[in-house]
């Protein structure tokens, strides 16, 4: 199709631009910006990485955060103790 197009003068410097960079003719830059512009842009989703099927979990995890919380506390305390241990390091040899 042969049509008539003004165009504003950035938008002509990108095509410009892109015919020198890629050694493409002024008609194929438009056909490629009009293309990129018409296709609808293709976000990034969940669907774009590997997944897998792991079946049914193996294990009962209904109460797996009040597990973990529990274990959890035993080490809370003792991180909680160390950070307490390097701030009173630091703060007596600052």
């Amino acid at each position: 199709m042969r049509t008539t197009v003004t165009l504003d003068p950035d938008v002509e410097q990108l095509l410009r631009t892109t015919m020198r960079e890629r050694g493409i003719s002024f008609k194929e830059a438009v056909n490629e910006a009009v293309r990129n512009g018409a296709t609808p842009n293709r976000s990034t989703t969940a669907n774009d990485f590997p997944t897998f099927a792991m079946g049914e979990p193996l294990v009962d995890v209904t109460h797996a955060l009040r597990l973990a919380s529990a274990a959890g506390s035993t080490v809370r305390q003792r991180s909680s103790s160390t950070r307490h241990d390097v701030t009173l390091r630091c703060s007596s040899g600052c």
